[in-house]
């Protein structure tokens, strides 16, 4: 098992995009400066995406402009097209995610397009980013499961993995987007992905929690040679073209986890904690998160 684990934190992102209340671009940097101060070194700072569909990230190009920049911080947006991607490099980010969603029903509500289109444009908007020198993750949604097909299969998931790894990112991330995946599953389709994508392409992987199931797969994914894990503060988020979407595993829960399994992973329980009942404050409803309930052991 890995001694050593990275937490991207997606809640200015992720965990925004699906919440009734938009936040202000103020209180979305003030989120972004507290993660930053609790250890978080990577952080999805917002996507770069049409207002109309998701109004919670309208001010996207604020955002951009106004965050802190420090050395080793590393920024990351979400585009799904090029003008996406222009916006994204105009503001500066270190990262762009480009998401693949692995059955053509639920690609088409999130992107408009199959699985097969969305495949031809994370490639050209890969080349592009690396052309500009920026670092690239393709994420695979519903890798694990989808709300409207039911169970994806592996040979489905070979297939679209198998684009993915052609078109060259530099990270390769497999998403439980509607979190139905159990540590098996985990450990069966990262090593699935990990065959395709060869010993040297880094693997990611993001959870949901929306059974209950995200730290038990967070300790599978590490166990399988995962080094990236994405957790939102609080537990917040969820997916607008998702039915019954919920938030991402909470940094918190993953944080006290792996402290008390002797996993380095460069954040403060205290501080994330602490963010995690600003963040719930701000968006004036209760989150998901355990520590923010029952607090640390020993108290």
């Amino acid at each position: 098992m890995n001694a050593e684990v990275e937490i991207l934190e997606v809640s200015p992102r992720d965990g925004l995009q699906n919440e009734k209340t938009i936040l202000s671009t103020e209180d979305k940097i003030e989120l972004v400066e507290r993660a930053v101060g609790a250890g978080a070194r990577r952080i999805e700072v917002t996507s770069f995406v049409n207002p109309s569909r998701v109004p919670q990230m309208a001010d996207a190009d604020d955002v951009m402009a106004a965050l802190p920049r420090r050395e080793g911080l590393k920024y990351a947006g979400l585009v799904m097209n090029r003008r996406g991607l222009d916006r994204a490099l105009a503001g500066n980010v270190d990262e762009i995610d480009v998401v693949v969603v692995a059955t053509d029903t639920f690609c088409q509500r999130n992107q408009g397009m199959s699985t097969a289109e969305a495949c031809d444009t994370a490639a050209a908007l890969v080349e592009e980013a690396r052309a500009a020198g920026v670092f690239s993750t393709i994420t695979v949604g519903a890798s694990f499961g989808c709300p409207f097909e039911g169970e994806v299969t592996t040979d489905r998931l070979r297939e679209v993995v198998q684009r993915v790894v052609d078109a060259g990112p530099d990270e390769l991330a497999l998403a439980d987007t509607i979190g139905v995946a159990v540590p098996t599953d985990v450990k069966a389709r990262l090593g699935l992905a990990r065959g395709l994508a060869g010993p040297d392409m880094p693997l990611r992987l993001h959870l949901h929690d929306t059974r209950h199931t995200g730290v038990a797969n967070a300790v599978a994914a590490v166990e399988a040679g995962v080094r990236t894990l994405d957790a939102s503060i609080g537990g917040a988020g969820g997916c607008p073209f998702a039915p019954n979407a919920t938030g991402n595993v909470a940094t918190e829960d993953l944080v006290y986890l792996f402290d008390r399994m002797g996993v380095t992973h460069g954040l403060d329980l205290a501080s994330v904690t602490a963010t995690a009942a600003w963040l719930e404050h701000r968006l004036g409803r209760p989150l998901p998160g355990a520590l923010l309930r029952a607090g640390s052991f020993p108290g």
